[in-house]
């Protein structure tokens, strides 16, 4: 069995709904949603556990609080050996440069008004800032090489990428940390088909590169399968099925994952 990279116990997390007529904020009667309900997991270094949820289901708000994004109602995060709810300053940020996140929207996630090297050598700017500038370009220019990307695109805008090329400088800029573990927020729902298989190809190929870590957020159970070594079903704040990704998608127990696999048609292989 894989050593444990995160384990994460009786996590809950809730927010007030507003019970106001015409939705004007919160009242004083409005009742608490549990976005996240007493959720347990662990995910083994080099594992890729994919959350898939309909909208609505709790998985992103799961995903924030991971990475301390968001803070717990209750519950315990240990992230490689460290006590993640307990970290403050300096230490909650050494863990923070190892655990980094791709966006679910490329055209969103991404400051218009930066030119993408200045984008993928941010994190460098907060994590790494005894690094000369000329260090900090060469590593982005290395990044977004690897990624697919010429180094010249260091000085052009994200208006001027297509929405695949944009996601990838989306992941350029998680992984110039070379950290631990990377959050993939439906890092293709946004794209068509061919050009969200590539994405899925180029975080594989990343992940065996680099030893990767991947908590994988989706609406799709097919979507997953050409990542995930774990799979967790979430509905209504709750863990509903998990398992290892061969019996979750061939084997489904619970009729709400079954529904899922249904829903969506699948894709002959290759």
């Amino acid at each position: 069995m894989a050593e444990p990279l995160l384990t994460a116990r009786n996590l809950k997390k809730s927010y007030r709904q507003s019970s106001s007529v015409f939705g004007g904020g919160e009242t004083q009667h409005g009742r608490r949603i549990a976005a996240v309900d007493d959720v347990s997991l662990t995910v083994g270094v080099g594992q890729t556990l994919a959350i898939v949820g309909e909208s609505g289901s709790g998985k992103t708000t799961l995903a924030r609080v991971l990475l301390r994004l968001v803070e717990p109602d209750e519950g315990e995060i240990v992230f490689a050996g460290r006590d993640l709810i307990a970290a403050r300053g300096a230490g909650l940020r050494a863990l923070r440069r190892e655990m980094q996140m791709v966006f679910q929207d490329p055209y969103a996630s991404l400051d218009p008004r930066m030119r993408v090297g200045e984008i993928v050598a941010e994190p460098l700017e907060i994590h790494e800032t005894h690094l000369a500038r000329a260090e900090k370009r060469q590593l982005a220019a290395t990044m977004l090489e690897r990624i697919g990307l010429g180094a010249d695109a260091q000085e052009r805008y994200p208006h001027e990428f297509s929405g695949g090329q944009r996601q990838r400088i989306g992941i350029a800029r998680a992984l110039i940390l070379r950290p631990k573990l990377v959050v993939a927020d439906e890092p293709i729902s946004a794209l068509d088909v061919s050009v969200g298989a590539q994405i899925l190809e180029l975080l594989a190929e990343l992940q065996r590169e680099f030893a990767l870590t991947y908590l994988l957020i989706s609406h799709s159970l097919p979507v997953v399968a050409q990542l995930a070594t774990h799979v967790a079903v979430m509905r209504g704040g709750k863990f509903i099925e998990t398992g290892p990704a061969e019996q979750v998608l061939e084997h489904p127990a619970h009729p709400y994952t079954q529904a899922l696999l249904a829903a969506v048609p699948q894709v002959p292989g290759n």
